[in-house]
């Protein structure tokens, strides 16, 4: 029996989401349905020019534990926070959704970092973050012991963006596969994949990863192609495991030459994109270390995808065990 179903890794931050329209956008120079990355400086403007706000505790890693952990499943947690009070929010709130989370809070300077998330009235979001306390997290903040004991240790691409990070993954895959676990990643967003696509594409190459997570766009980006079907043709030759979003289109799922294609949710009403790809990651990744088959897996993360983007905030307030059983799914 293992301790955790899944580990997950990554920027632990605070959201801080407010509807806009596309003219705030123009006018602040923000990249629409990215994650930009701001310093101290630009974090306290965007603050200021803000309408009313929403306060979640987010971070894409830490929002697919969570999801994880509403399905029932087993989840644990790495990423820093300060000891401040976006920290204490932050650790309350993981915690209380029943996620493992023991990385130790050091000072307040630099303070826990957060993202202020503009969303638009076509629930697109545009996200500016201050990583903060994130950069801090190092190989020193690896629990040997939690990475042993976890069927499949997940990290988000973002972690390539603070330098430290890189060698705490590397570290985590290399004790997971020496225990006979697997590691997997999402690619995070297209700019993210622009960065860094020469080691992405190493990381899935060599092994050191196995199963990956990207949408369209990223795949896209991953390969540098407008053409789908190739794309999906070569991360399919690229990693053991992976599975491609595509919004309203529904998900494909790819193993070798196996390919399953799942439907989207139909949803009432779209609110707000933030989490989508996240929970669609905990879905699947509570399937799939419950033995499920791909396309159930596919089912379970489109289901958890489509439930968060009818709400505002990235984390789900309701159970997705009870929509999963009503679903007829688990």
């Amino acid at each position: 029996m293992s301790r955790f179903d899944v580990l997950t890794v990554g920027n632990a931050i605070v959201d801080i989401i407010s509807r806009c329209e596309d003219r705030f956008l123009i006018d602040n120079e923000i990249t629409k349905g990215a994650m930009n990355l701001i310093d101290a400086v630009r974090a306290e403007k965007l603050y200021a020019l803000m309408g009313p706000a929403v306060e979640a505790s987010g971070g894409s890693a830490g929002n697919t534990a969570a999801g994880i952990a509403s399905f029932g499943g087993k989840a644990a947690y790495f990423g820093k926070v300060a000891d401040d009070q976006l920290g204490q929010i932050f650790k309350h709130d993981i915690r209380a959704q029943g996620v493992h989370f023991e990385t130790v809070p050091e000072g307040t300077n630099p303070p826990t970092a957060r993202s202020m998330i503009f969303v638009t009235p076509d629930g697109e979001r545009s996200m500016n973050t201050y990583l903060g306390a994130c950069v801090e997290l190092g190989p020193e903040h690896v629990e040997p012991e939690v990475v042993a004991d976890a069927k499949v240790t997940y990290f988000e691409g973002y972690l390539w963006d603070p330098p430290r990070a890189k060698q705490a993954i590397l570290d985590c895959a290399r004790i997971a596969h020496e225990n006979g676990r697997e590691v997997s990643m999402t690619l995070s967003d297209s700019f993210c994949v622009g960065r860094y696509r020469d080691e992405f594409l190493d990381l899935m190459r060599s092994g050191t990863v196995d199963i990956v997570f990207s949408n369209k766009q990223e795949a896209l980006s991953l390969y540098e192609t407008d053409d789908f079907e190739l794309a999906l043709e070569k991360i399919a030759a690229d990693c053991k495991l992976a599975a491609v979003t595509m919004s309203e289109e529904g998900a494909i799922i790819l193993r070798g030459k196996e390919r399953v294609k799942v439907d989207a949710r139909t949803i009432a009403e779209l609110v707000d994109t933030t989490g989508a790809g996240d929970l669609f990651a905990a879905g699947f990744l509570f399937g799939y270390t419950q033995g499920r088959s791909l396309e159930d897996c596919g089912k379970l993360g489109c289901l958890a995808a489509g439930i968060v983007i009818q709400q505002i905030g990235p984390r789900p307030l309701a159970s997705l065990e009870k929509a999963a059983r009503e679903a007829g799914l688990i």
